[in-house]
């Protein structure tokens, strides 16, 4: 059951939105609201303007009319909601047990209520560029090999740039190829190119490395013809790597900063 409501009073907002938590329905509710949050930090922001969204799980988001991260927020689960009338005014509650920490929504004036059953059964599916690759890896070196410690990326070497240089558990130096996609023959000649001046100047042993998704067959051969290793690495964990370590930071940064 879907319903939606324009310019509602406090208590037609009061009788749906609480109809929307009992069947833990996504509300969106547009208007004009403060926010008073106590948990990881207390904070207050005074009315303004902005749109909520609390989704079936009991995730909370406060947004702006600009910018994509919540002005405010609050994880799901172990949420529970209660909306109530006071002044002509509708106050919504949200408490949350572990962690403990509350948040209240205070809304002037409803523009507009939205509370839909949603379903959604799709696949979500995480790509990432090479660039993401390369950052994935200083983020999280084990996505290549346990041991590795990363010394500097995109760094320059006669032929060219090398996408990541480090050591290996064994004290041995690592010249790293990444590729998003199957390496073909090109990237195993770069790759060489690249050992090759490293070796010039190196007084250790070097390990070459081909990172990628696969490796094409002949491209496998000149690879072991070179003295080279291929090292599988998945570009949809490098993403996740990425997501998580995104999510990390924007839970710090409000933990920190709540408004």
């Amino acid at each position: 059951m879907n319903e939606i409501l324009v310019e509602p009073s406090s208590q037609e907002a009061e009788n749906v939105v609480n109809r929307a938590f009992q069947r833990r329905a996504v509300v969106v509710i547009v208007g004009d609201c403060s926010v008073h949050y106590h948990g990881r930090a207390s904070s207050k922001l005074t009315a303004g303007e902005r749109v909520a969204i609390i989704k079936e799980d009991g995730a909370l988001l406060v947004h702006r009319p600009s910018g994509y991260e919540p002005v405010n927020w609050m994880p799901g689960q172990n949420v529970a909601y209660n909306a109530k009338t006071k002044d002509k005014t509708l106050e919504i509650r949200a408490v949350r047990r572990k962690p403990a920490e509350s948040i209240k929504l205070v809304f002037n004036r409803i523009h507009l209520i939205s509370c839909m059953d949603l379903r959604d059964f799709g696949d979500f599916s995480l790509h990432a560029s090479e660039e993401d690759m390369h950052r994935a890896i200083l983020l999280k070196p084990s996505l290549l090999e346990t041991g590795f410690k990363p010394i500097s990326y995109e760094k320059k070497v006669e032929p060219g740039f090398m996408d990541i240089y480090g050591i290996d558990r064994n004290g041995k130096l690592m010249v790293v190829e990444v590729k998003r996609k199957t390496a073909g023959k090109e990237a195993v000649l770069q790759l060489a190119k690249y050992m090759e001046a490293v070796k010039r100047k190196a007084n250790r042993e070097v390990r070459g490395i081909l990172a990628a998704p696969d490796i094409a067959k002949d491209a496998h051969r000149t690879l072991e013809t070179f003295g080279l290793e291929f090292l599988q690495v998945d570009p949809r964990k490098c993403a996740e790597t990425l997501q998580q370590a995104e999510t990390r930071k924007l839970a710090e940064f409000f933990g920190e900063n709540q408004l």
